[in-house]
């Protein structure tokens, strides 16, 4: 199992940016497919982007590609997500995840992830 704490929230205004980071503890942080996901209250949980284990394979969100960025650095076991041109709609809490293999082909299931953070709250406001 891999720990999983993300950082980086807050309150910005439509059309800002923000970035998320991601720190991980435990076990082959370096060999893991990492993803994030985001949650509304009353929603499910939405696959946002995902990164293979040497980060030679990416995949967003239609609602979100162009604007978000995926990254990691496995000397510091943290995956980043970049997120600008934010809008209303990207609104939810964040949610930062490991799978146990290091190429996912269902990337964008949550149930794909066997681990996962706390979560981190990401507003944004007109």
């Amino acid at each position: 199992q891999v720990q999983l704490v993300e950082t980086g929230g807050g309150l910005v205004q439509a059309g800002g940016s923000l970035r998320l980071s991601c720190a991980a503890s435990g076990r082959s942080f370096s060999s893991r497919t990492m993803g994030w996901f985001r949650q509304v209250p009353g929603k499910e949980r939405e696959f946002v982007a995902t990164i293979t284990w040497n980060g030679g394979i990416r995949y967003y969100a239609d609602s979100v590609k162009g604007r978000f960025t995926i990254s990691r650095d496995n000397a510091k076991n943290t995956v980043y997500l970049e997120m600008n041109s934010l809008k209303l709609e990207d609104t939810a809490i964040y949610y930062c995840a490991a799978s146990p293999r290091s190429d996912e082909p269902f990337y964008n299931s949550p149930t794909r992830y066997t681990s996962w953070g706390q979560g981190t709250q990401v507003t944004v406001s007109s």
